[in-house]
């Protein structure tokens, strides 16, 4: 009897223990269908719409635009908020890769997109021994989760549908393309959108340059790229990379010798800024924005869509004909010279020495109108009183109150505080420049800075500026002159007393310039001589036989757009042309007579690599190949013995005060060079057109208003404020021989028709002209 009751208690402790497992395991199945269903309900997109198939093989990211040199450097990008530029897996360094694997997925080749293990590991642990998430489900989570909700049942939601986005990412892509993505998708701080932007501006590395630590520092970050910014946590970030040193040791990426000798590096970081302020080519880059917008806003370039082409965000690719090389080039020649030349011009306009400073040659009341005049054209004033819509006498106040501001100077950026007036007094004393160089045949610009630094000078005196030309007009006087009355170089006028009569050329009273020494010395001078030594009677005389509207019908046939006035004393560079127009006209001389417009551009592709535009040159007949020619030889005479002689390392002892202030000389260049220096009145404006055979490069250096100039010569000339900086160039230019800057002669053309060698005597009588000197010349008064 006791064996039988023992025998039910058994059996009941069994049947109610079966009870409590069947009830386990009817929970266990709901739990499994209830997740199941919350996945099915969430792929159904009951709990919000999930991106389609074809949205996940091309997701929507905001890719940057790039500027790409012609010797296939990045020059910068036009962004918004996503400075983006995709690489492709095999562009990643494979260390790169294993140290997000060790880091962030050490299971990543083994699962599909969720990591069973780990998540169970997360669930038991509440995440105390690691997180769940793949690299697949992190991927997910950048490109579809817009802001992570703080809301936990939200949040629950979100993570249920980037397992399922992970889910679908491992069916259509591969796991070196998910890494690939990953890696272009973060966001590390600082405009560093993506791996490549990343190494470029934390190490100024390309992806595929990384080294080990570097690559485990930006890994490190993708914990946490606020917390973990080398910039401002550098102890922080050197500790969490070598974290990720230990995790590749953990997982035999490295061995033990290896991670400790990576972690005792120091953490170095090579900043490299990208805005739209900074970098190289600035003033370039912001020239081809507004070309680029004006392209995209043409309906024959639309995308497929019918949509405009975004520059910010659809990660064009656009190839520019500019070499970073030469662009550096010519970056460094302007600071070197520029900081020399500036230094000098401090010297000259204290307050003691000038009381007029920054200005000459004016009196207190248009002083007063310049600043007046300043201060209205500022974006101060423009946002004042259009946008915040503040009456003027409250904006005039504003600019005589002192506050904090960052100013330019030649040793930095300086923290100070001044009234915005007193800023604009301040800026008035800079010179700025403008300097262009291209390459005649193919009409390629190849270096461009429109200033001396735009974070704080944004007005581009390449392209927007326009100044006097003066005596670097004169070759475009002597090539009609020789076009028309076929003159040699080695033809002779006199130096002597020149006028052109009033009302002859629709000048209203007589014409007659003088030297620039006030002096007539009566010589008979050549050609060569008169313009290597600019000797304006010589040039007046010549603009009196041909008149000044072929000289102007010559220059527009050259690529000048600016209006010009067809009278007399356009002769001696009265117009005011851009250093982009004088560049295209005298790249016209070295093309044997062929004007080639500038090109800045020579394709542009979309993201995927379709070609949307090829540039095609624009190109016509202006002078012949003896006209041409004839003109380069007499520009030579400049370089030889005239104003441009300092390039070849001859100095007169009158000039040695020059030293002092022209970095580089003696420049020592020995090649075939044609050139022209010019100088306006009162030394307001300094240039210098310089050109060999494969390179034409124009220079122009000033005030801001044209009352801010040297008081003399001696400083105020091309030769000394612009010669300089394209000397500086050629020198760096010539420097690196891959760059291919010619050092030969100008082609001489075959069966050449005009006498250039003067030291030979002619050939025939016709070789030179004779000329009736007092021709169509007035000079009784």
């Amino acid at each position: 009897m006791a064996k039988k009751v023992s025998n039910k208690k058994a059996k009941s402790k069994n049947q109610g223990f079966r009870k409590y497992i069947l009830w386990f395991w009817r929970l266990f199945a709901a739990g499994i269908l209830f997740v199941v269903l919350i996945f099915l309900l969430a792929s159904w997109g009951v709990f919000g719409k999930l991106p389609s198939f074809e949205i996940l093989e091309n997701p929507q990211t905001n890719l940057a635009s790039e500027i790409i040199s012609s010797d296939g450097k990045t020059l910068g990008k036009y962004y918004l908020n996503d400075n983006r530029t995709p690489v492709d897996f095999e562009e990643l360094p494979k260390h790169l890769v294993n140290a997000l694997i060790a880091t962030e997925d050490e299971r990543y080749y083994d699962h599909s997109g969720i990591d069973a293990w780990g998540t169970l590991r997360a669930a038991v642990f509440l995440g105390t021994r690691g997180g769940a998430s793949t690299i697949s489900q992190q991927l997910a989570k950048q490109l579809f989760t817009e802001q992570v909700s703080s809301n936990i049942v939200e949040r629950i939601i979100q993570k249920i549908k980037e397992w399922i986005i992970a889910i679908q990412l491992e069916k259509q892509y591969t796991k070196e393309e998910i890494i690939a993505m990953y890696f272009n998708i973060y966001d590390f701080g600082n405009n560093a959108d993506g791996i490549r932007s990343a190494a470029r501006i934390y190490f100024g590395e390309e992806p595929s340059n990384l080294n080990v630590e570097q690559s485990a520092m930006l890994v490190g970050m993708f914990k946490n790229s606020s917390l973990y910014n080398p910039r401002r946590n550098p102890v922080g970030v050197e500790n969490r990379r070598n974290v990720v040193l230990n995790q590749m040791f953990k997982n035999e990426f490295l061995n033990e010798q290896e991670r400790d000798s990576l972690a005792a590096i120091p953490l170095e970081i090579d900043y490299h800024p990208e805005s739209h302020r900074e970098g190289i080519a600035t003033y370039f880059r912001e020239y081809l924005r507004d070309w680029l917008k004006q392209w995209a806003a043409d309906e024959d370039n639309y995308r497929p869509d019918g949509e405009k082409y975004n520059i910010y965000l659809d990660g064009l690719k656009i190839f520019t004909t500019i070499d970073s090389r030469m662009q550096a080039n010519a970056e460094e020649a302007v600071s070197e010279h520029m900081k020399r030349l500036q230094a000098e011009f401090f010297v000259q306009n204290t307050d003691k020495r000038n009381p007029t400073a920054p200005f000459l040659d004016v009196t207190p009341e248009e002083t007063k109108q310049i600043y007046n005049r300043s201060m209205r054209q500022s974006e101060r004033w423009r946002h004042m009183k259009y946008d915040l819509k503040k009456p003027e006498k409250e904006i005039i106040a504003s600019f005589k109150k002192k506050i904090p501001m960052e100013v330019f100077t030649w040793q930095g950026e300086k923290d100070t505080v001044m009234s915005p007036l007193d800023s604009i007094r301040y800026y008035k004393y800079f010179l700025r420049t403008g300097m262009m160089s291209m390459e005649p045949q193919s009409g390629h610009v190849k270096a461009w800075v429109g200033g001396i630094n735009y974070k704080h000078f944004q007005y581009d005196q390449v392209k927007q500026g326009r100044r006097q030309a003066g005596s670097t007009f004169k070759p475009f006087v002597y090539a009609t002159a020789i076009d028309q009355l076929h003159l040699s170089p080695c033809d002779e006028f006199p130096d002597i007393y020149t006028c052109i009569e009033a009302n002859k050329y629709g000048n209203i009273l007589p014409w007659c310039p003088k030297n620039s020494n006030g002096k007539y010395s009566g010589d008979m001078y050549t050609l060569k001589y008169a313009l290597a030594n600019s000797v304006n009677t010589i040039t007046a005389r010549l603009m009196d036989k041909v008149g000044p509207q072929p000289v102007v019908n010559l220059i527009k046939r050259m690529g000048v757009e600016a209006t010009i006035l067809p009278v007399p004393s356009i002769a001696l560079g009265t117009p005011d042309i851009s250093v982009y127009e004088m560049v295209g006209a005298f790249g016209t001389f070295a093309n044997q007579g062929v004007y080639v417009k500038p090109v800045m551009i020579t394709r542009i592709e979309d993201k995927n690599g379709t070609v949307l535009y090829e540039s095609v040159p624009e190109t016509r007949d202006v002078l012949s190949k003896d006209v041409a020619y004839t003109t380069v030889k007499l520009m030579e005479g400049v370089t030889e013995s005239g104003s441009g002689a300092r390039l070849r390392g001859t100095w007169r002892k009158d000039i040695q005060v020059y030293k002092e202030i022209i970095t580089g000389y003696p420049y020592d260049l020995k090649n075939p060079i044609a050139g022209k220096t010019g100088t306006t009145q009162n030394n307001s404006d300094g240039w210098f057109m310089g050109m060999v055979p494969n390179l034409v490069t124009g220079v122009w250096v000033g005030g801001e208003d044209r009352s801010t100039h040297f008081e003399s010569i001696t400083y105020g000339q091309g030769a000394s404020m612009a010669l300089p900086i394209w000397g500086l160039y050629m020198k760096k230019c010539y420097a690196d021989e891959d760059l291919g800057i010619s050092t030969a002669a100008f082609e001489r053309p075959e069966d050449l028709s005009i006498r250039v060698d003067c030291d030979q005597p002619a050939e025939t009588d016709q070789d030179s002209i004779k000329v009736d000197y007092n021709e169509g010349v007035n000079i009784d008064f």
